[in-house]
């Protein structure tokens, strides 16, 4: 048998067996990754929609900007974050280096772009007539707002899932700005960078498995929510 099967087996094993060190760095994961998601969410649906519904001379720039965060490696978010909150940085004070908060700050920068942007393009590709339609009733650009996250709940959904897919699997800014303290910070990606290089193959082919999981989920949903649009 390969080393491979058998680590494979004994990872398994570790999760059949309800390891407690394995269901906390998953529980932590999950945790961190749904408060990031519903933070960066809530702001870049609403600022999203706003700009979509908006005319103004620098609109063109900010989603060149917005594509250009999207595209950032997740290295460099973590670094510019921990020269601000480390303890010489503007916001030391608050002690947040090495804390759940300072990853969910990391992953929620990570993802607000992305949010964001898809947002303000399903706004652009919606149905002009209900926005032409509120105009007419004088309803304020705030005002707007609520009636389109109705329209564009599907996308807006699936932008949601997409964004939290994309911030549970975070590990460059998450190990920069958490420290990947055991039963504080410690996520799965990080779990398994750390895991791997001291040789415990089996525990981080374990969360390895819970990642994959998770991934599968988030792609079904989001071929559903395709398949109903």
């Amino acid at each position: 048998m390969s080393f491979f099967t058998e680590s494979l087996i004994e990872a398994f094993k570790l999760i059949i067996h309800f390891d407690s060190s394995i269901y906390q760095i998953v529980w932590t994961s999950l945790k961190i990754s749904l408060i990031a998601t519903t933070t960066a969410g809530i702001i870049a649906i609403v600022s999203g929609i706003y700009i979509g519904i908006s005319e103004f001379r620098l609109k063109r720039t900010l989603q060149h900007i917005l594509n250009t965060l999207m595209a950032m490696p997740t290295v460099m978010i973590g670094l510019v974050l921990y020269g601000l909150l480390s303890r010489k940085g503007p916001m030391g004070e608050l002690g947040l280096l090495y804390t759940q908060p300072a990853v969910i700050i990391g992953e929620a920068c990570l993802i607000f772009p992305i949010i964001m942007n898809l947002t303000i393009g399903a706004v652009h590709s919606s149905d002009q007539r209900l926005k032409m339609t509120l105009q007419f009733l004088g309803a304020s650009k705030y005002q707007q707002i609520m009636p389109l996250i109705g329209e564009l709940r599907e996308t807006l959904v699936a932008a949601l899932i997409y964004g939290f897919g994309r911030a549970i699997g975070e590990v460059g800014a998450a190990m920069m700005l958490g420290g990947n303290i055991q039963g504080v910070t410690r996520t799965m990606t990080t779990a398994i960078a750390l895991e791997t290089s001291r040789g415990e193959f089996e525990l981080a082919l374990a969360l390895g498995v819970f990642l994959l999981s998770i991934a599968f989920l988030i792609n079904f949903f989001l071929q559903l929510l395709t398949e109903k649009n």
